[in-house]
């Protein structure tokens, strides 16, 4: 799946999460969060995976293009992360 800088944000906000935190459960800089958000630059394949599996651990599903028509987005599950973090 490709990760768009819209499912990002979003799936930020969804979590409630800033981008500092999303950067430390991935383990990437603030800075790439950043850039990639603002369409300054692409992600790298790894630093998208990482992302990816950060935001899923969080809670959040990353939905590709439906078959009905409907866009790239994002829903809301049941969190992943270990009790206290």
């Amino acid at each position: 799946m490709n990760l768009l800088p819209e499912q990002c944000r979003a799936a930020r906000g969804l979590l409630n999460w800033t981008q500092e935190h999303l950067a430390l459960c991935a383990g990437v800089s603030r800075s790439t969060i950043k850039d990639f958000e603002c369409h300054r630059h692409a992600l790298h394949r790894a630093t998208e995976k990482l992302l990816i599996e950060a935001l899923e651990k969080g809670g959040v599903l990353l939905l590709s293009d439906g078959a009905a028509g409907t866009g790239p987005g994002v829903c809301l599950c049941a969190p992943n992360w270990p009790a206290g973090t």
